[in-house]
């Protein structure tokens, strides 16, 4: 009986490592090379089919940072993450409030930072969970060892969900405005941040008076960020 408990223990001790170092391998292979899909984008393009849509397509083009326009990321910072720049992933005051604030309602509110949301996004499942949770936690911790901001923001401007079966930036502002994401304005692009986290719900084409308004705020935080010198180093990749 001893020596079964110690194979078991020395299998799942094995397991464990093996499972560690290919979830650095994976980080590691994402912070040089684009993500292909995500299972989210399967996830959408799995219930596209389903519903017999006439083009189950996902619309996804990954651009480098340096392609994008500015307003960008100061608009997804203003919309998602202030603290982006100067956090270690984690930003403690608003998961707190976040935390608070589910206790009292049922309506859930998130307390994600962009970091989070890539983690999410990126090497996992969407759904409520406290082992996801962990999980998240974890592969959020890693890309902020082993990615740069500069990585991890042009990672999320482009897997992010920004419309129904559409992904990123640059698939949205060629749906939405006919144009490239390095031509974005301002209000363009505030636009889109302001459909952030759900997209579904809220439409870019058909704004609702709610999406509106919540443009109206974006624009104001990215004047008081600063304007897009603020994101002059991101952009540039130094931090």
């Amino acid at each position: 009986m001893a020596l079964n408990f110690k194979i078991f223990r020395d299998l799942v001790f094995k397991l464990i490592l093996i499972l560690f170092a290919l979830s650095i391998l994976w980080v590691l292979v994402y912070k040089w090379f684009t993500p292909p899909v995500t299972l989210h984008m399967i996830e959408r393009r799995a219930k596209a089919a389903q519903a017999k849509k006439a083009n189950p397509r996902i619309r996804y083009n990954f651009v480098n940072l340096e392609d994008v326009a500015p307003n960008v990321p100061l608009a997804i910072m203003a919309a998602e993450d202030q603290l982006f720049m100067t956090h270690d992933g984690f930003d403690y005051k608003a998961m707190k409030g976040a935390f608070q604030k589910n206790q009292k309602s049922k309506k859930i509110v998130g307390g994600s930072t962009i970091s989070q949301q890539v983690a999410k996004n990126v090497f996992l499942w969407h759904g409520r969970s406290y082992i996801r949770k962990l999980v998240e936690a974890y592969f959020t911790m890693l890309i902020e060892i082993f990615w740069s901001k500069h990585r991890i923001m042009e990672v999320y401007i482009n897997i992010a969900e920004t419309g129904d079966q559409v992904f990123g930036v640059e698939a949205a502002a060629q749906k939405y405005f006919n144009t490239s994401a390095k031509n974005l304005t301002a209000s363009q692009a505030a636009l889109i941040a302001s459909v952030l986290p759900n997209p579904i719900r809220f439409s870019v084409k058909n704004p609702s008076a709610f999406t509106l308004k919540k443009r109206r705020v974006i624009l104001r935080n990215m004047r008081q960020m600063g304007g897009t010198t603020s994101v002059k180093l991101l952009m540039q990749g130094a931090i």
